[in-house]
């Protein structure tokens, strides 16, 4: 039976504000503001999910970007996945984007994954420290992993592959 992501009884927030943030559901109403800050960031944010990923592409859509806003939509609404979009404090422009996915390795709870907009770089350790105290505070997990982060690209990929190493080889038997 498969581990649920987080527990039935936890309502995710639906948004969440700070001195210097204000984060709301990643939809696809958002599209344009928030095509706007990836694209300009587009070559820094490369690899922001790892080395393999393609995103963001430099010639990305606005029709691209709003299937891609509208399946992290859903994704929250299954609670499967939890998507923001962050903005500063007055709401008056869009900084960057947080993702809260679920562990692909047994060893944590979650993923995260955040971006701030090039011309805000300088809010980066900000929106970390931010996250890691809202995760503490406020949702149901132990063990935090941000790869690419705090764990290098490549310890991150040794976890994963000790983890698909012990899955291969069956349940252990005392």
């Amino acid at each position: 039976m498969k581990k649920l992501f987080i527990p039935n009884s936890f309502e995710p927030p639906i948004v969440f504000s700070t001195q210097n943030f204000h984060f709301r559901i990643l939809e696809e109403e958002l599209a344009e503001v928030d095509l706007a800050a990836v694209m300009s960031s587009q070559s820094r944010l490369e690899g922001i999910f790892g080395p393999e990923s393609q995103w963001p592409k430099s010639d990305m859509t606005l029709a691209e970007n709003r299937l891609s806003l509208q399946v992290h939509k859903e994704e929250f609404e299954a609670r499967t996945a939890f998507a923001y979009s962050v903005f500063t404090s007055l709401k008056d422009k869009c900084l960057g984007s947080v993702y809260i996915d679920p562990s692909q390795s047994q060893n944590y709870d979650c993923e995260v994954y955040l971006w701030v907009r090039d011309d805000s770089i300088a809010l980066d350790d900000v929106l970390y420290q931010t996250v890691l105290n809202w995760l503490q505070a406020v949702w149901p997990f132990t063990k935090v992993a941000f790869p690419g982060r705090v764990i290098s690209w490549q310890e991150w990929g040794l976890d994963l592959s000790t983890v698909n190493k012990l899955i291969s080889k069956g349940p252990i038997l005392d």
